[in-house]
């Protein structure tokens, strides 16, 4: 039997989910969690096979979550489930081991099959997301789709927007942007508009295609 632990800020609906999963025979619901603290609090006591986990949750998001618990329970699975289907959190949740991420809409056997082909090795998209992710490896790697911006624009970058573009060309979300520069998320926001607005550039994923495609990324100037 798999020992399932249910990371959500909602309470409603961490209870909902318990109740569905553990009609399952397959299935051991360990805990219900409020938030990513919560969840390492109780992989410290009991090391769930897989972990079913919200994003947006306060006290510890579930991007940095998911990163801590890969790192010290690396065979513990975890499916990413929320309303979003933002780049950001899609290839930062996949960077950092995230083996399976579906929208809250999916349906309850839907999940459940994906919560069995994670534990059993595999890896599971949401299909809307899948497509992202693809688009964007194929654009990495295509000669001819390399992406291009505004010369003149990239004169007008400043030191502190250079380093949001190679923070964000290493996967990091807003929030670890702005924790790392010492930023509120609302100035990352700002900033990351101004840099697309002078770069001539449609979104964040093609701003993190460019900065890996023409070296901009200098892990070293961002320490």
């Amino acid at each position: 039997m798999m020992k399932l632990i249910i990371a959500d800020d909602q309470e409603l609906l961490r209870e909902s989910l318990k109740i569905v999963l553990s009609m399952d025979p397959e299935i051991e619901i360990i805990a219900t969690c409020p938030d990513g603290k919560a969840v390492l609090d109780v992989m410290e006591r009991e090391v769930a096979d897989v972990i079913l986990m919200d994003i947006r949750m306060p006290v510890m998001d579930g991007v940095y979550c998911t990163k801590l618990v890969k790192t010290d329970w690396p065979q513990t699975k975890v499916i990413i489930l929320t309303t979003f289907d933002d780049d950001d959190f899609v290839f930062s949740a996949l960077k950092y081991g995230a083996s399976g991420y579906l929208l809250k809409g999916v349906g309850m056997d839907e999940l459940i099959h994906a919560i069995k082909t994670v534990h059993s090795g595999g890896a599971l998209i949401n299909p809307n997301i899948a497509s992202k992710v693809v688009s964007f490896f194929s654009e990495m790697g295509t000669p001819e789709r390399f992406i291009t911006v505004d010369e003149s624009g990239k004169k007008e970058i400043t030191a502190t927007e250079w380093k949001v573009v190679s923070l964000i060309g290493l996967g990091l979300s807003n929030k670890e942007i702005a924790s790392k520069l010492f930023l509120s998320e609302g100035t990352v926001r700002n900033y990351l508009s101004s840099i697309l607005a002078k770069l001539m550039l449609r979104d964040r994923t093609q701003l993190a295609i460019w900065a890996v495609q023409s070296g901009v990324v200098h892990p070293e100037d961002i320490q």
